[in-house]
């Protein structure tokens, strides 16, 4: 595709080229459990433990033997009780134990039927008049058999990875070390928020807070590189510092094509640009390079083009860095509360929130002001309505969402 004489990448074709180039960090480091929850495995996980170790209820009941119950019989003698943590104990014949939910099922016992099903007469169980042999009872190992990899090398800890890894008795985990990503935003017109007030023309800096965010919850390691005014040579300078430290060094504002957008002339004099410029609105103008041996990626200064182009291209990106295996956007098919009868030319993505009609279907509204500087319609979104190039929409039309969940990590 061609905009203003120059080519522009599809979309697919820039995230294929960033992962072409892509080398994972191989360092990996030892951290306590609760402390990886957000971090990349640098190991498999090899249970030494069968989960659940032993045979259990599944639910507060009673339990016994299935061929003591023969036809005529319908109570039987409580002889045992076993809560969890106790001892299984052993059951002799005819009798019943008083069980409860994870405790470990007595020997002999076979079955379990739920205490809201049966009847209590002295010291005896009546059992109801249906019941199923070998209910209510989970089985040892049903769940993890010791020796199986229980998380692979390359997947985020998540709550539940760590309930797991947990479950096993792992106290510590290998992780790949936190990429240490720099940050640098541009601009004579950006102040930083608390400082002094604003004069005409200034606005706060929203964009290097926002990707630092967004850079913790991938759990990197933060190198802030400041800010700096529309200057090539400082700008030259302050990247190759970045570089000395830095895996990635992510800049916004100053990757176009005007008199005041140095970043892109500074990179290709510090290093190397792969590529420039993407077909797709918000964020044509994102650029991707080399400087020394740290990469570098230069998203557009309006907020909502650095957000939205983090999403869709540096965030998949440092995942590739991290070890994560490449993982497909969530879309879900809703139908467009919105009208856009007039074609892009580029692949668009729409800022919009869902609503459930009556009728349970979900409909996508567009927020009304799709300008790339109006960061509230992010807050306000839920996610992003995908739309081709070339495409018009209909009210009522099918198209693609992309929850922000789906994006995160």
């Amino acid at each position: 595709m061609k905009h203003g004489g120059a080519p522009l990448l599809l979309l697919e074709e820039a995230l294929a080229e960033m992962r072409r180039q892509a080398t994972p960090v191989r360092e990996c480091e030892q951290t306590g459990l609760a402390e990886g929850l957000g971090r990349v495995l640098g190991a498999d996980l090899q249970s030494p433990v069968t989960v659940p170790g032993f045979d259990n209820s599944a639910m507060d009941g009673y339990a016994f033997r299935a061929a003591d119950v023969t036809a005529g019989v319908e109570t039987l003698p409580v002889r045992l009780r076993v809560a969890a943590g106790d001892p299984p104990g052993v059951l002799a014949p005819g009798t019943a134990c008083r069980i409860f939910t994870g405790a470990p099922l007595p020997s002999g016992a076979d079955t379990v039927v739920i205490q809201e099903q049966c009847g209590v007469r002295d010291d005896q169980v009546v059992l109801p008049a249906h019941w199923t042999p070998g209910a209510h009872i989970r089985r040892a190992g049903e769940d993890i058999e010791a020796g199986a990899v229980i998380l692979r090398r390359g997947q985020r800890l998540d709550p539940p990875a760590v309930g797991l890894a947990a479950s096993c008795g792992f106290t510590r985990v290998t992780v790949v070390r936190r990429l240490r990503v720099a940050v640098l935003s541009t601009g004579d017109e950006l102040r930083p928020a608390g400082g002094a007030a604003l004069r005409p023309g200034q606005i706060y800096d929203s964009n290097r807070p926002m990707l630092q965010a967004l850079l913790a919850r991938l759990g990197c390691e933060l190198r802030d590189a400041g800010h700096l005014g529309d200057d090539r040579e400082a700008t030259r300078t302050a990247l190759r510092a970045a570089a000395s430290t830095a895996d990635v060094i992510v800049t916004t504002g100053g990757v176009s094509v005007g008199e005041e957008d140095h970043v892109k002339a500074a990179v290709e004099a510090e290093g190397s640009l792969s590529l420039w410029r993407v077909a797709i609105k918000p964020g044509k103008p994102i650029a991707f390079g080399r400087i020394g041996a740290s990469y570098f990626m230069g998203l557009p200064g309006n907020p909502v083009s650095a957000f939205v182009t983090f999403l869709l291209f540096v965030q998949p990106f440092l995942r590739a860095l991290q070890g994560e295996p490449a993982q497909p956007w969530g879309t879900y098919p809703v139908r467009a509360a919105f009208t856009r009868l007039k074609p892009d030319n580029r692949r668009e993505f729409l800022r919009a929130r869902l609503d459930m009609r009556p009728d349970g279907s979900l409909w996508a509204e567009a927020h009304a002001r799709q300008s790339s500087g109006v960061l509230s319609s992010v807050v306000w979104a839920h996610g992003l309505v995908d739309i081709p190039a070339g495409r018009t929409v209909a009210e009522g039309d099918t198209v693609s969402f992309i929850p922000f969940g789906g994006l995160a990590p």
